[in-house]
């Protein structure tokens, strides 16, 4: 067994030596004709003998109790099994990340759409007509409260040991009115919700005291003990398999239709199936806050900040204590001697909120982007000049030095590729037609992170290797990205490589989350590598760093010799452990990049049209330049929609998501997606990880919403701080036509 902690500069493994040539190549998914095919088979896609079908039921009041629950009509209609209600076991929502489940329950109802019971039926039908059957009554307390504004005055701090406390360093008022340029803006964005094309559901079925669970789960290791404090069993009675997943944001770990289905199929017992609708998504699985983010810039003459600051308010639930770390990515950005990144939390009678993609970054640094182009703007600098000017060369904030950091590359890069030359500075100086063209520059930033992995490879008597971690595929590409870690550092080609995964009796993975699942499984592989290796070294009669693995035979001492035939018939297996450790303390750890945009905007009618979208990213070693390139578009297309479109509306007199729908959130089409390019600055960070890779989906999406907005206003001098630009708003700041 190969077991690393990070607390040094990892040294070069098989994988640095390896002359394969699979790494880092933009080759096809190992799983891509399994899904086209329908092969591959989700949560939702199970179907076992005896089977049932479960609904949640779920109360209309924000604040208040529950006086009864009239199930009668609903048990009496045809098919109906069971109706389950006011049973302690039952969630009130989805867990919050790494939380236990809200349980317990008493009638109290603290949120819309708290989850009080579930009908089980024979089909899907039966069970959702008696789901609406049941009658629920609840009575309303007054006092609710739904917007930042209700909760400010008595709103929290952040707890200690919080992953982004309080931090002010010197003095931001002083600084302000010391300085030659200031800026002092507020700035908004709406709740969001986890938009996954796959709903949450889950099979859940029990062999006596023992659970297995078909879900769509992100992160099993995580999942399995709070599915094992919800339901009162030990966590090695309960396996979990999640393959396939449509689609994990944050939100897919240990949802409400998990508990759901367990604690029905242990009542019924039979298997029960359970998939929460698009509506009840809105309101049964946590959402990202909203935030109303001050961000106050003073700087000099020659566009050095003096004092930076990002103080924000955000949302939470009451009773929840986690929260949206907005300043995030701003906090190692940008030098300036006086700093201040604060949070307030304004507890609401909301849904809970917790991890969505990019959490903090994604809104962060979509005001903090804005700001520093207005700012910009005041000191009569280009935007990419007026950033490069605060390039620090440590991190400012805490004095320690990057494990990598190339953003000022990034830009010159980007600025190249995109024609940024070509801009004109002066908002509104270009029009074709009806429509105002401008140009949008934003930088790129999100935290690094590198979480405990497991991962065992076999090296079998045939020369065919197999991986197996509980580590989870979101549709990011860990198949073909795992495999390709262990053929090159084995020396085989791909299609002599098995990766297994989403099965909680494999050794425990990251899971998908963080942008932590790549480099963190993609380490643990590569050092159970490590113990083939050393086998196959040491029957060849050589040093691991003298002998080459190429095509499935071990090169040293002019001897080529089949690894097969090194097996000597047995199998040869490998166990690789990677944990973080002093390095994510010695470094400030992250990933930058560069965003382009190019908007139109429709000097009649408000209307917005991106038209162009470049990113050049810095985030350490590509593993895959294929699956790479589609995660960072991916990014930036819900960046796009951040920027104009995705808004969940919260009706203040009920508490309810008025549009909990795809028909009315919107997110990007394809007709709203132009042209997107992305590129790479590429270096191996030996200070993150061993394979030297860091998460890029997250980063993708940061900074990518500013890049838009300030095209917008470069097109046609309207500066719209609320978030989504939409076409009113926009109007509201042109001059008359």
């Amino acid at each position: 067994m190969t077991e690393y902690r990070m607390d040094a500069r990892h040294v070069p493994t098989a994988l640095d030596r390896g002359v394969q040539g699979v790494l880092g190549r933009g080759l096809d998914r190992v799983d891509g004709p399994a899904k086209v095919t329908g092969v591959a088979r989700y949560a939702l896609d199970r179907r076992l003998e005896g089977m049932a079908y479960g609904v949640a039921i779920t109360a209309t009041t924000a604040k208040g109790r529950v006086v009864s629950i009239d199930a009668g009509l609903a048990r009496a209609l045809p098919g109906v099994i069971d109706v389950i209600v006011g049973d302690p076991a039952l969630p009130r929502q989805t867990p919050i990340f790494g939380q236990p489940a809200a349980q317990g329950y008493d009638g109290t109802l603290t949120s819309y759409g708290e989850v009080v019971g579930i009908a089980v039926a024979e089909s899907f039908e039966a069970a959702r007509d008696a789901a609406r059957a049941v009658v629920v009554t609840c009575e309303a307390a007054d006092g609710a409260r739904f917007t930042l504004d209700d909760g400010r005055d008595d709103a929290d701090s952040p707890a200690e040991g919080a992953m982004l406390p309080d931090t002010v360093k010197g003095d931001v008022d002083a600084a302000m009115r010391a300085a030659d340029v200031t800026l002092d803006v507020v700035y908004t964005t709406p709740r969001h919700v986890h938009a996954a094309m796959e709903p949450h559901g889950s099979v859940a079925v029990w062999d006596g005291d023992a659970l297995t669970l078909y879900g769509s789960l992100q992160i099993l290791r995580m999942a399995k003990p709070v599915l094992a404090a919800s339901l009162g069993i030990a966590p090695d009675n309960i396996r979990l398999l999640s393959p396939y997943i449509g689609g994990g944001f944050g939100g897919k770990n240990t949802s409400a239709d998990a508990i759901l289905a367990a604690v029905a199929a242990k009542r019924i017992g039979r298997p029960v199936k359970v998939a929460l609708s698009r509506q009840q998504l809105f309101h049964s699985v946590y959402g990202r806050s909203d935030t109303r983010q001050h961000i106050r810039l003073a700087a000099d003459r020659d566009g050095r900040l003096t004092a930076i600051a990002q103080d924000s308010l955000v949302a939470q639930r009451i009773g929840a204590t986690s929260f949206e770390p907005v300043a995030l990515g701003a906090v190692g950005l940008y030098a300036g001697e006086n700093r201040s990144f604060t949070t307030r939390i304004a507890k609401l009678n909301l849904t809970p909120h917790g991890p969505v993609r990019a959490p903090g970054e994604a809104v962060g640094m979509t005001g903090l982007e804005c700001a520093m182009d207005e700012m910009a703007e005041a000191l009569a600098m280009d935007p990419i000049a007026f950033r490069l000017a605060n390039e620090p060369a440590v991190d400012p904030t805490t004095g320690k030095p990057f494990s990598s950091r190339r953003l000022a590359e990034c830009f010159a890069n980007g600025a190249a590729l995109f024609g940024w030359d070509a801009r004109v500075a002066t908002p509104g100086a270009q029009r074709e037609g009806e429509w105002l063209v401008g140009l949008g520059v934003a930088t790129a930033a999100r935290v690094n992170f590198l979480s405990d992995s497991v991962a065992r490879v076999t090296l079998s008597p045939d020369g065919r290797a197999a991986v197996e971690t509980d580590m989870t595929d979101i549709g990011t590409g860990t198949y073909t990205i795992l495999a390709q870690v262990a053929g090159e550092a084995l020396g085989l080609p791909m299609e002599q490589i098995d990766v297994r995964l989403g099965d909680s009796l494999y050794p425990p993975g990251a899971g998908s989350g963080g942008s932590f699942g790549a480099a963190s499984s993609a380490s643990s592989v590569a050092l159970a590598c490590e113990d083939i290796v050393a086998v196959l070294a040491a029957r060849m009669e050589a040093e691991p760093a003298d002998m080459t693995l190429k095509d499935g035979h071990a090169i040293a001492g002019n001897r080529r010799v089949p690894l097969s035939e090194l097996t000597r018939g047995q199998p040869i297996a490998g166990l690789g452990t990677i944990h973080p450790g002093r390095n994510n303390k010695t470094f400030s750890q992250a990933t930058h990049g560069a965003q382009f945009a190019e908007a139109r905007v429709n000097a009649v009618t408000g209307e917005v049209r991106v038209t162009r979208m470049l990113g050049v990213f810095d985030c350490g070693r590509i593993l895959n330049a294929k699956t790479a390139r589609s995660q960072a578009i991916g990014g930036m297309i819900w960046g796009l929609g951040y920027a104009l479109h995705e808004h969940a509306v919260v009706d203040t007199r009920t508490g309810a998501y008025v549009n909990r729908d795809f028909g009315e959130y919107h997110v990007p089409v394809n007709a709203d997606v132009p042209q997107i390019e992305a590129y790479f600055v590429e270096e191996i960070d030996r200070d993150a990880n061993p394979v030297g890779a860091k998460g890029i989906g997250e980063l993708g999406i940061s900074g990518a919403g500013a890049a838009v907005a300030n095209a917008i206003y470069n097109a046609c001098g309207v500066r719209v701080r609320d978030f989504p630009i939409t076409p009113d708003r926009v109007m509201a700041g042109l001059p008359p036509v």
